[in-house]
């Protein structure tokens, strides 16, 4: 069974930073799509970081303005998303997703949904 199990997430003040984790099992990396979304109360799904096979590149939502990076360990199964200079705004729930069949770049993640998921963690940023 594939299962995704994030961590890392916190009460952080506006400027902090978090650096998130998704260990994953039940499949490899290699042909994959994968990446984290957050969804803040109320609010759409917001994509925030995806890789795809299809194309080897990592996209970024234009509003993290290179304060985030998402990066992979595939001898540790376990796929990260470090945060700096956070802002109130991106307080929610933040989820890493994954499918093992992409059908299109890592842009296209940014607004669609994958196969699997993991159940979240927590991420609140006060000013």
């Amino acid at each position: 069974d594939v299962q995704l199990v994030e961590s890392g997430g916190g009460t952080v003040q506006a400027g902090g930073s978090l650096r998130l984790s998704c260990a994953v099992s039940g499949f490899t990396f290699d042909g994959s799509a994968i990446g984290w979304y957050r969804q803040a109360p109320g609010k759409e799904r917001e994509g925030v970081a995806y890789f795809s096979s299809r194309d080897s590149t990592t996209y970024y939502a234009v509003s993290l303005k290179d304060r985030f990076t998402m990066s992979r360990d595939t001898a540790k199964n376990t796929l990260y998303l470090q945060m700096n200079s956070l802002v109130p705004e991106e307080t929610g729930v933040y989820y890493c997703d994954e499918t093992a069949n992409p059908v299109g770049s890592g842009s296209y993640y940014l607004y669609y949904n994958m196969e699997y998921w993991g159940k979240g963690t927590q991420v609140t940023v006060y000013s």
